[in-house]
């Protein structure tokens, strides 16, 4: 029988979990025995067809480190990232495939098939990124039964795990990404409440931050540059990590620089570090403060602070957190498992909603009582010309369908109407974002809506909305008087763009499949 997975493609590390057979989640270690696979890539310069990826493409990037992708998932959904190995440009969407592919050949064994899995995303993750993912699984040979979001699979593995209940805050920080997300708990029910968060803000950055303090020492010493070329880059940047692993468990960090203009022995303190990073903790607490408002409570209304992602190792973290809640927060679990374990718990709640037949008794009797509610975690809407009651003109807006934070599955539909005689064709475009201004929303896509001709000013175009449990969204746009419908599932293309969607228009019985336009 297939195995239910649970996968975590992270931006520094990435791992993979099934159930047992009781419905526990466990990681599966890869090929060299290791719980964590980092999420980098390198191709064999000797043999074009060879790509490593995970700890053997760590150690080859300090041989060539053109020939080596790191941190390709902060590229998700940028149409304009590519990196060009030997002529061929390689999109971010198949580079997560790549490293997809190394968890699950690695995994895949004679007595366990890696087939069926839930991905996770970072829960601020944009549509536009959300379906990149899934894609990159398919791409990587998984079947992609859903996506859930990071913090909401932590939280899905603590509250399993642990005694948790009340109002919890899951503060998400990992090598490249950084969530908050609060929940309300009771036992294993799980309801989200909101999250917010940042694609660019993690361990990365403050590896980064630990660089600049390296290159200002050399420089100082010996008013020359430490980094010539991209190999020093990278392995000043393995040096940097390590400082500041070891600044979370000591106050000071030593190292000896090897530079063109001589060697250095650097001290760096841990309060030179929290002073370095002080900008990228000042964004964090904002979020912090954002998700608080969006959820109408004061930091005292939370009962406990789950810590997720390597990242809350640092000790800078728990301090500020610790301040403003007044408690320390919680790592009663493995800080870079729990995804990957509550990614593998999604996967056996959304296997046994939608194809109970397969699952094992044992599992089913281990997930039976485990109930989640998530949120749609943006607002989704249309383009339309309303007349401005001040000025009797018609303007350009963003109407909001389906509101953030509600619960899913959530359906919500709106009408709308023709605005010329003999209109025989809308253009239909699907929003995302808060705003009524259309230059502060993204514009997912963009379809022509057929209409019959000859027909006067006013005719009522219905719009529906959906979005489900496994992070999948639906539209569909009816004109009411000649039962035309265009249906829109969105979609992306082998380079990253939702320029393929699957569009359907049909009337009555008959169907067209059109081509579609996408901004």
């Amino acid at each position: 029988m297939a195995t239910i997975a649970g996968i975590d493609l992270g931006t520094t590390f990435s791992a993979l979990a099934a159930l047992n057979a009781i419905g526990k989640p466990e990681i599966i270690p890869n090929a060299d025995g290791e719980r964590l696979t980092p999420s980098v890539i390198f191709f064999d310069e000797e043999n074009p067809d060879v790509v490593r990826v995970g700890i053997e493409a760590v150690n080859s990037r300090h041989l060539n480190a053109n020939r080596s992708v790191r941190w390709v998932k902060r590229h998700m959904g940028d149409v304009s990232y590519r990196k060009n190995i030997d002529s061929k440009d390689w999109t971010p969407l198949e580079l997560s495939a790549l490293i997809l592919k190394k968890l699950r050949q690695d995994c895949s064994g004679e007595d366990r098939k890696i087939h069926d899995a839930v991905v996770s995303v970072p829960a601020h993750f944009d549509e536009v990124r959300r379906k990149a993912t899934m894609e990159a699984g398919n791409m990587a040979g998984l079947n992609v039964i859903g996506i859930v979001n990071e913090p909401v699979a932590a939280a899905l593995y603590y509250a399993t795990t642990c005694t948790v209940s009340g109002k919890v805050l899951v503060y998400d920080l990992g090598g490249g990404t950084f969530d908050v997300t609060i929940m309300d708990v009771k036992g294993r029910q799980m309801d989200i409440v909101c999250s917010q968060g940042d694609h660019a803000l993690g361990g990365v950055d403050f590896d980064h931050r630990v660089v600049e303090l390296l290159e200002q020492m050399y420089r100082d010493k010996f008013d020359a540059e430490l980094i010539s070329s991209e190999e020093d880059r990278a392995k000043c940047e393995d040096e940097a990590e390590d400082i500041k692993k070891t600044l979370s468990r000591r106050s000071v960090a030593k190292k000896m620089l090897y530079g063109p203009a001589g060697n250095l022995r650097v001290e760096i303190t841990r309060e030179m570090f929290e002073q370095a990073i002080t900008e990228l903790m000042n964004r964090a607490d904002i979020l912090v403060e954002v998700a608080l408002e969006e959820a109408c409570i004061e930091p005292g209304a939370i009962d406990k602070v789950l810590l997720v992602g390597g990242s809350t190792r640092i000790p800078l973290v728990r301090q500020r957190l610790e301040k403003l809640f007044g408690f320390l927060p919680e790592t009663a679990v493995n800080v870079d498992e729990c995804v990957a374990l509550g990614a593998a718990l999604h996967a056996g709640l959304t296997t046994l909603r939608e194809t109970p037949d397969i699952v094992p008794a044992g599992v089913a009797r281990g997930l039976g009582d485990i109930n989640l509610t998530d949120v749609c975690n943006h607002s989704y809407g249309t383009v339309c010309a309303p007349i401005d009651k001040e000025t009797g003109r018609r303007i350009i807006e963003n109407r909001i369908i389906l509101q953030k934070n509600t619960p899913l599955p959530c359906e919500a539909s709106q009408t709308f109407y023709t605005v010329t005689d003999g209109q025989d064709a809308v253009e239909v475009t699907i929003t995302q974002g808060e705003d009524a201004d259309v230059d502060y929303i993204r514009k997912i896509a963009t379809h022509k809506f057929e209409l019959p001709p000859d027909r006067l000013a006013g005719c009522p175009i219905k719009v529906t909305y959906g979005y489900d449990v496994n992070q999948r969204m639906r539209c569909k746009f009816e004109d009411l008087e000649s039962d035309k419908v265009l249906e829109v599932d969105l979609r992306l293309g082998q380079d990253g763009t939702m320029s393929q969607s699957d569009v359907k228009q049909s009337e009555m019985q008959q169907s067209a499949v059109s081509k579609s336009k996408v901004e």
